[in-house]
């Protein structure tokens, strides 16, 4: 009995002891890691400053298979947020500062405890260096936890290393992965839809239709608005000189709606319309080799174009259907005139094409 009462005796004295120990640790931390991502610095800041994207990278997220997500309207830039719920506990991340193709700083909290995202990016020789740096406070459960694992460095510089190398092949995979092809005229079908103006400049095209579909999405949903096909692009105005893009957000529509004056939504028709219909299937960051293979066909083939019709996009499948950018679909229509066929020749008919007034003599079939 003595001997079981000193084994207990000095495990409790080692406890205790582990205890003063780990209360004793600094709960503040600060983990940095890095990693060159082969994709140019836009691309990678483009994906890792869109929430929707981290369930394809986090390695924290991947690992757990209860976790589910739920995206706001807004899922990047400033004012993006998320939030999640599994097994392991809840959390939300937020953004608080953008600066464009540079550096990000995020909140989140996860299970009650509060740290500080900082991602900066930076043109480097194989592509971008990316820095993910976190900062932030433990409490005491959190710290005998980490402690057992190794330490908090140790634990969130682990997770962080591996969710770069999968952002890494991520990317490599899911952005480089792509094909485009040129279908041919087309009868484009119009109908209604309801519409969001905007202008810009050309490198911030993509980030506000990333804005503004979700956005058209919630109105949608507020306003008990059934959508009746896919979202589109109309291009009012390209001009690449004075870098000066005008464009339209849409949502198809089956019957005419009236939306009340002062509202930046309005309603509209679209026309049906002979066109070129391109397919690329793939990310959007694609898109600018489709338009140039559809140009470049329109140009070859002698097609006309007619600038007085829509110049559209149609997000066939996108982010919200899926997180696999190499399986999104965007088909572009460009309003072409139809190609005039050629008019058939009416020839007089020469003395050897004369019907003969003697009558042909009769045959039998065997």
């Amino acid at each position: 009995m003595r001997i079981i009462k000193y084994i207990f005796l000095l495990l409790f004295l080692i406890f205790i002891g582990l205890t003063v120990f780990v209360s004793t640790q600094k709960a503040n931390y600060d983990v940095t890691r890095g990693k060159v991502i082969k994709n140019p610095r836009a691309v990678v800041f483009n994906y890792i400053n869109d929430f929707r994207n981290w369930e394809t990278f986090a390695s924290w997220i991947k690992n757990d298979e209860s976790i589910k997500f739920n995206y706001p309207e807004l899922t990047m830039g400033i004012g993006a947020s998320c939030s999640w719920i599994s097994n392991n506990g809840t959390g939300n991340l937020k953004t608080f500062f953008v600066k464009d193709n540079d550096s990000i700083v995020q909140k989140m909290i996860q299970n009650g405890e509060q740290s500080t995202i900082y991602w900066k990016f930076k043109d480097t020789t194989g592509g971008t260096k990316v820095t993910w740096r976190s900062k932030g406070k433990l409490d005491f459960k959190s710290k005998v936890m980490a402690f057992f694992k190794g330490g908090i460095n140790s634990v969130v510089g682990d997770s962080y290393e591996k969710s770069l190398e999968n952002l890494n092949k991520t990317l490599d995979h899911e952005i480089n992965t792509y094909n485009i092809k040129v279908n041919g005229i087309v009868n484009r079908p119009g109908g209604f839809y309801l519409k969001q103006f905007i202008h810009c400049k050309q490198k911030e095209v993509d980030r506000y239709i990333k804005i503004l579909v979700p956005r058209m999405e919630h109105f949608f949903k507020k306003n008990k608005i059934i959508i009746s096909g896919k979202p589109f692009i109309i291009y009012h105005k390209y001009d690449r000189a004075n870098d000066d893009i005008g464009f339209s957000v849409c949502m198809p529509v089956r019957d005419s709606i009236h939306i009340m004056p002062g509202s930046d939504i309005q309603s509209s028709n679209l026309a049906n319309y002979t066109s070129l219909k391109t397919t690329l299937i793939g990310d959007y960051s694609h898109t600018q080799t489709a338009w140039k293979k559809a140009f470049d066909y329109i140009s070859d083939n002698h097609l006309e174009r007619n600038r007085s019709g829509q110049v559209i996009e149609v997000y066939v499948r996108g982010r919200n259907d899926g997180n696999s950018p190499s399986k999104w679909i965007t088909e572009i229509y460009i309003p072409v005139y139809p190609k005039a066929l050629p008019k058939p020749v009416n020839r007089k008919p020469t003395d050897s094409t004369k019907v003969s007034s003697t009558k042909p003599k009769e045959t039998s079939i065997p």
